[in-house]
């Protein structure tokens, strides 16, 4: 085998590198139907070529891909050891979709902490697979790994804390997974890499929500307690490829949250620019540039995409109104999945918005004049949206 030491490029992000690393770091081999591959290069050409990663940067995309990687061969690992993975049914009830900064993480949130419901926790999305020797059900290390993660970020970019609520155990998006096999907007919102974004909207991305999942059979098997529950899904990546994540779960209840583009453009935007600095040398107004672009394609992508679906999915959840009585846009979700609206859903449900209060973090500063941004613009490329959902 190659020693690690000849194997690392530091000059470049190379697939078969990526892949021998992965496989040294679990001992393992097999890494299943390779289909992602042919995107993993897509990325890693644009990577290469267009990403201005820096030196961190390039670090944190290579142990970003490589521990994804290595998910998915302990994955497969585990399955041939225990095939009744695949025997775990998986009810996922309910995907949330709409623009960024609609406040989706805690409406999320606020529906998984609902009795007989379930997400997707952080720590699970940064290493789907048990870590060596873990006790099962007591995730100590992958845990452990989130935090520090968390930390790290925190200390590069502290405008995080107010932006995003990063939490190991609290339920976040399952972009996080599908950018481990290189389907998903997470790797645009990561490393910029405006080709690769190109490439990825005319392929046929469902391998990896057929991946997707097997994972949540595998989280589910590795925590016997969700068994039973419902799944709830969140992740704004769900926008441009509604269809994928409609068909993929085509008994779910598609939850779009709205708000105003005035506020979530510039909101979103801050926030990218604030992940990039974790990787990437890339300008205020370039990232100004590219985003305001890429969420109005985002947006005219799913309005097609919502036409075909068809009105009978979807259930609109206004974001004032969430501000107003969360209770209330919580009991009209989960009625319709099939929870019981009863007094215990009421104590949970009230338990979570007591101890998840928005100022109890710092609050989030942002201003479309950094990001080159212009009111009108944004008026005009929204207006079809703003009318149906906002005005």
């Amino acid at each position: 085998m190659t020693p690690l030491s000849e194997i690392i490029d530091a000059q470049a992000l190379d697939r078969e590198a990526l892949l021998q690393q992965a496989r040294i770091r679990a001992g393992l081999e097999d890494f299943g139907d390779l289909w992602f591959i042919e995107p993993m290069d897509h990325y890693l050409e644009a990577s290469n070529s267009e990403g201005r990663l820096t030196p961190a940067g390039h670090d944190s995309t290579t142990e970003v891909i490589v521990k994804g990687l290595v998910s998915r061969l302990r994955m497969i690992d585990d399955i041939k050891r225990h095939p009744e993975i695949l025997d775990e049914k998986v009810e996922v009830a309910g995907i949330i979709l709409g623009l960024p900064r609609t406040g989706s993480t805690i409406f999320q949130r606020l529906l998984a902490s609902a009795p007989g419901m379930t997400g997707l926790r952080w720590y699970e999305a940064q290493n789907f697979a048990p870590f060596p020797g873990e006790e099962r059900g007591n995730p100590v290390e992958r845990r452990a790994y989130a935090q520090a993660m968390i930390d790290g970020w925190l200390q590069l970019a502290p405008e995080l804390a107010s932006i995003h609520p990063l939490e190991p155990d609290a339920p976040d998006e399952e972009i996080l997974v599908l950018g481990q096999m290189f389907v998903s907007t997470m790797v645009e919102g990561m490393n910029f890499v405006p080709s690769f974004t190109r490439w990825l909207n005319g392929y046929d991305q469902s391998r990896g929500h057929e991946d997707l999942k097997t994972i949540l059979q595998y989280l589910q098997w590795q925590d016997p307690s969700r068994r039973g529950t419902k799944w709830i899904l969140k992740s704004p990546s769900n926008l441009p490829y509604a269809e994928l994540a409609a068909n993929a779960f085509p008994d779910a209840l598609l939850i779009m949250t709205h708000r105003d583009p005035l506020q979530t453009v510039p909101s979103y935007i801050s926030m990218q620019a604030a992940l990039y600095k974790l990787s990437a040398s890339v300008t205020d107004s370039q990232v100004g540039e590219y985003w305001f672009q890429r969420l109005v394609e985002w947006m005219g992508l799913f309005e097609a995409a919502r036409a075909r679906i068809g009105e009978q999915r979807f259930i609109d959840i206004d974001y004032r109104e969430v501000g107003r009585d969360p209770m209330t846009q919580a009991r009209r979700v989960l009625s319709r999945i099939g929870i019981p609206v009863d007094d215990r859903l009421e104590e949970a449900l009230n338990e979570f918005l007591a101890g998840n209060k928005r100022e109890q973090r710092p609050m989030h500063d942002y201003s479309m004049e950094r990001f080159g941004l212009d009111e009108e613009a944004i008026k005009r490329a929204f207006a079809t949206y703003r009318e149906r959902y906002i005005l």
